[in-house]
């Protein structure tokens, strides 16, 4: 029952050991609103929901904190170039990610601190890195000085002397071109908070380590974002909160990004693809299926090809889920446990595709049971199923997804009257042995995009895939 997972401190895949038996804290990096969500950004959020739900079913008590980033530079250049204020902005942009985590399954966070309700936590952080000569102030700004924390760049496994830390504007003072602002001088018009160093406005990095540090103490198990946070927004996390004094994380965890055309997809670059619109176009459990599915460490080729393949396979998951419950004429609930082949996957670094490969094995078996009319293995299958499905969050019958697959029930309702009495014609061609016109009928229905099953029940009907 060991759980593994790879440690990009590390740069090995590590037993993993929890720093207080039966519990696991995660922290997690998570949106900074200054627009609507992509999938790239709702995906972070989806790996680490299968973690969580991971360690949950393995008996752990979770504590799972995502944190908002709603101030920086820019929404900062939003606000001035809309004429509204900041945080309208930064609101309507986390509850935008807000709908876009909820739409894909995903569980919500123990906590979900703001980084400008945390100021004081902040200032204190910062009062006691001067203190212990780890940080200095200069016309207004606070930064840390780099070459104080011997372990800098630790984690991303860079040579000091090569560094190019990334700056923002107004950054004077500094001692050294590589150190790092954790809190900046306020400029006019600009939204300001009151210091010991003056009026100014958060750093980027210094919010995690401030939040982690109040939400979850002076250590915590795992670590969690996007690879591009390596550097420069972990590594800064880390020297920071051990300059202070704290253990910080004993793992980190990174999971890959979604591509387009080889490219991180991103606003700046003008290819990504907002979760807003793509719910519009293809129903969400579908798109928790693509995004979850994938290793959290590999990167993701967006391409409509390949979520028709999702939506394909999926589609053979629910076929055999609704088959079973016909059959049953009843419930099925999940099994209390998963296959252990299954166990295995996820423990070893949670390997979601191969633990998805032995859902399809187990719908093949099931099938197979249901071609021979063995109710009972059928029904036995599907309960496995089911309890795989919701570790992965993508078990269909999950009161989350009820209603989902109609896609809208007042539309669905017109199209099944429509359907029934094409199907009745069908039928009607059946009984009088129009074997011609009863295909005619069945290929029309198939080209318009429904699939027809013959069911003991009678014939059913569902959306293809596009």
């Amino acid at each position: 029952m060991t759980i593994r997972l790879y440690d990009t401190n590390a740069r090995q895949i590590r037993d993993f050991v929890p720093l207080t038996a039966g519990c696991v804290s995660i922290y997690l990096c998570g949106a900074t609103v200054q627009a609507a969500p992509h999938i790239g950004h709702i995906r972070s959020g989806l790996n680490f929901d299968i973690m969580r739900r991971w360690f949950d079913h393995r008996g752990y008590d979770v504590t799972f904190i995502r944190n908002v980033t709603d101030i920086d530079d820019k929404i900062i250049a939003k606000s001035a170039e809309q004429g509204r204020p900041w945080w309208s902005i930064g609101y309507e942009n986390e509850r935008a990610f807000n709908a876009g985590y909820d739409a894909l399954g995903c569980l919500p966070p123990t906590y979900e601190p703001r980084a400008t309700g945390h100021i004081t936590e902040m200032v204190e952080m910062m009062r006691g890195l001067i203190e212990r000569g780890h940080a200095y102030a200069a016309d207004g700004n606070v930064y840390f000085d780099v070459r104080s924390y011997g372990d800098y760049l630790e984690l991303s496994n860079q040579d000091l002397d090569d560094l190019r830390q990334p700056s923002g504007d107004n950054e004077t003072g500094k001692r050294d071109k590589r150190d790092f602002a954790m809190w900046k001088s306020a400029k006019p018009g600009e939204p300001s908070w009151e210091t010991p160093w003056g009026r100014g406005r958060p750093g980027w990095h210094l919010e995690c380590s401030a939040m982690a540090h109040k939400y979850l103490g002076s250590a915590f198990d795992i670590h969690g974002g996007g690879i591009d946070l390596i550097f420069p927004h972990h590594e800064n996390e880390i020297a920071q909160a051990k300059a202070f004094g704290d253990a910080f994380a004993t793992y980190w965890v990174h999971n890959g990004w979604v591509t387009m055309s080889g490219e991180k997809m991103s606003k700046s670059l003008g290819n990504s693809v907002l979760v807003s619109e793509m719910v519009k176009h293809w129903r969400p459990i579908v798109l928790r299926y693509y995004l979850g599915t994938p290793h959290y460490r590999s990167m993701i080729e967006y391409s409509e090809e390949a979520l028709r393949e999702a939506e394909s396979a999926f589609a053979r998951i629910e076929g055999f889920v609704q088959r079973v419950l016909e059959k049953a004429g009843r419930e099925v609930a999940p099994a209390a446990e998963v296959p252990p082949a299954f166990a295995d996957a996820m423990d070893d670094d949670l390997g979601v595709p191969q633990a998805l490969a032995i859902v399809h094995t187990t719908v093949r078996q099931g099938n197979s049971a249901l071609a021979a009319d063995d109710k009972e293995a059928a029904v036995a299958r599907l309960a496995e199923v089911r309890a795989m499905l919701g570790v992965l969050g993508l078990d269909p019958l999950d009161p989350h997804w009820a209603g989902e697959n109609d896609r809208g029930e007042d539309l669905h309702g017109v199209v099944d009257t429509l359907v029934r009495l094409v199907l009745d014609q069908r039928q009607a061609a059946r009984e009088r042995k129009d074997w011609t016109a009863a295909d005619a009928i069945r290929d029309q229905l198939n080209q318009s995009g429904l699939v027809i099953e013959d069911s003991p029940s009678g014939p059913r009907w569902s959306l293809g895939p596009r």
